[in-house]
């Protein structure tokens, strides 16, 4: 039986996923101790409202169910501007049913999140979490609980996607990133592993390799084998993400198609 956290963790892209900018953010080398360099300089933001992308969902090698996550305008919230993005995951197998739901709303340039919400539908599994964030007061209040300490800049598991399209990816470096809104959870950490051409669904792409690791255990979890494909240009957009199980052998998301921004984004 496919455990409730295999499919979970595949909205942390969230990778990225989820789960880290500015001078928070570590950069280390292998011959060498971490060190805290100069914030890097990020790239112009490759999303906007309008895109979407849609994945083929493959548990074990079979195709069980489709993944998507779409980009809208948000509304304000506490008087900053958001963008606020949807990922799905819906399938299964046998008597084992996925609805799963992550949305974020976040500020465009930067990805800091101000809310987010996870609603979980996985077999007999059942959870929904709503979360405020207040980046000014470096607070978080999830419903039903006390208000809680956060991070400045703040990304939550949808909007760490976003923000790790816009920074470099240095082939054989590791980044560490203390931005995730939930302190007790950092660091996150990001290994950027090779260059590779590959071919799915969408496309043959050139892509960047990366190997997520979360505090928080899951798919990414410290001696981990998941991996995701971004591709190599300055969309960084997911192409593929792929996870060891113990149980199943692979999870597994592949892009199917791809809606670019219906504005320029910058």
């Amino acid at each position: 039986m496919l455990r409730a956290r295999s499919f979970r963790a595949v909205g942390i892209i969230a990778v990225l996923s989820i789960a880290t900018i500015g001078a928070s953010a570590q950069q280390e080398t292998p011959a060498s101790p971490i060190t805290e360099p100069a914030a890097p300089a990020a790239t112009p933001r490759p999303y906007g409202p309008g895109e979407k992308l849609v994945y083929d969902l493959a548990v074990g090698g079979a195709k069980v169910g489709t993944g998507s996550m779409s980009l809208v305008q948000g509304e304000a919230i506490d008087g900053h501007e958001t963008y606020h993005t949807t990922f799905d995951i819906k399938g299964g197998f046998l008597f084992f049913k996925v609805n799963d739901r992550l949305e974020s709303w976040f500020e465009p340039t930067n990805a800091t999140s101000h809310r987010f919400y996870q609603l979980i539908n996985e077999g007999s599994y059942h959870k929904e979490r709503y979360f405020e964030i207040y980046p000014d007061s470096a607070k978080l209040h999830q419903r039903g609980f006390e208000q809680k300490e956060s991070v400045p800049e703040p990304l939550d598991d949808a909007s760490f996607f976003y923000f790790v399209r816009t920074v470099p990816l240095n082939i054989g470096e590791t980044y560490t990133y203390t931005r995730y809104f939930r302190p007790e959870k950092n660091p996150v950490i990001v290994k950027v592993l090779r260059r590779e051409k590959i071919k799915v669904d969408a496309g043959t792409f050139n892509t960047i390799v990366l190997q997520p690791i979360i505090k928080s255990g899951g798919l990414f979890a410290e001696g981990g084998e998941a991996l995701i494909w971004v591709t190599d240009d300055d969309r960084r957009i997911m192409v593929q993400l792929r996870a060891k199980m113990p149980v199943l052998r692979s999870l597994d998301l592949f892009l199917k198609s791809y809606t670019p921004p219906t504005t320029p984004p910058g």
